[in-house]
């Protein structure tokens, strides 16, 4: 099978982690890529902090050699301070500099950034020609398929993006309005890789190997970014990795799989945020890591009150212990 190219960084798959901000973390990520994403993306780091050197800003710019290709991704909307922030990923270490243009949150757009870019076409597209001028790694753009269903202007803004020299595009198929409400809009995702020749991947309800094969074959999409989906499962990558490859339908990962797991992204966010911050980060995580689990919500209601590293694992050990063996831990 032929993987797909964004530049000059090839990856080894056709399914990739999308940013999402509080979980596309280093710890997270290097967890993601060993699972099988072909490639993983930062949450999005403000480029106007990376100007006035914001230390908590700065440290989001942190790559682990076991995660790459990366992409990292940044947001804003003044050309100069983009190319600034773009360099900055560059030196950094990013294999490929991602542009946020889809993130609908108010706090974003209020200041013209995220999503609200796709209002102003010939501004995002001179965000894209600047920060291409900047660096020497390639420069990708995540959209959504317009502000409003009455503004669906995403063909448009990949066409002006690809001609300002990004190399791929990423097009979540709702609109800001839309939220994360209702059902992605593939048909609209198709409007974009019928319009563009560079690179073109999927995102919206993909949330194992059939649907990633739907969406890929009704879009025309070179492959697929998973993120809600992905939390709390990072197997899903591997599991939409065989269903394409090879039209095998993976095993669920196990109860003590998951326990494993969860530990395992625990200690990754301690050994990078100390433990006051990843045990507290890890309550949100640790509630999607265990759904669906016997007593699962008994178990999720006392790592809500966990406050060290050693109380949150002796709280999956007593559950390990007291839990009776399923059909899948026999």
């Amino acid at each position: 099978m032929e993987y797909p190219v964004i530049g000059t960084v090839r990856l080894d798959g056709r399914c990739v982690l999308a940013p999402m901000a509080g979980v596309s973390d280093l710890a997270y990520r290097v967890i993601a890529r060993r699972m099988g994403a072909a490639l993983t993306t930062t949450e999005m780091v403000s480029s106007r902090g990376l100007h006035h050197h914001n230390e908590k800003t700065e440290e989001m710019m942190k790559l682990d050699p076991g995660e790459h290709p990366v992409a990292l991704q940044l947001f804003g909307n003044d050309p100069d301070i983009m190319a600034e922030a773009a360099r900055a990923a560059e030196a950094a270490g990013a294999d490929i500099v991602d542009v946020n243009m889809g993130c609908p949150m108010l706090k974003v757009v209020k200041n013209g950034d995220g999503s609200a870019l796709m209002k102003d076409v010939p501004r995002a597209e001179a965000v894209i020609r600047a920060m291409v001028r900047a660096v020497t790694i390639p420069v990708t753009v995540k959209m959504r398929i317009g502000w409003s269903r009455a503004s669906l202007n995403a063909p448009e803004l990949a066409q002006a993006v690809e001609e300002a020299g990004a190399a791929a595009v990423t097009v979540h198929g709702r609109t800001k309005e839309e939220l994360y409400s209702g059902h992605a809009d593939w048909s609209e995702i198709r409007r974009v890789a019928d319009a563009v020749h560079i690179p073109v991947w999927g995102n919206g309800d993909v949330t194992d190997g059939p649907s990633a094969k739907a969406l890929l074959e009704e879009t025309g999409c070179c492959g697929v970014a998973v993120g809600r989906a992905a939390w709390g499962n990072p197997w899903i990558f591997r599991e939409i990795n065989a269903y394409l490859e090879r039209g095998e339908v993976l095993p669920p990962p196990t109860r003590e799989e998951r326990l494993s797991m969860a530990e395992e992204h625990l200690r990754g966010l301690v050994r990078e945020k100390g433990e006051y911050i990843a045990v507290r980060e890890m309550r949100a995580h640790a509630s999607h890591y265990f759904r669906g689990l016997p007593h699962a919500t008994t178990l999720r209601r006392e790592i809500m009150h966990a406050e060290t590293e050693a109380g949150f694992l002796a709280l999956l050990e007593e559950y390990k212990t007291a839990l009776v063996p399923g059909p899948e831990q026999e």
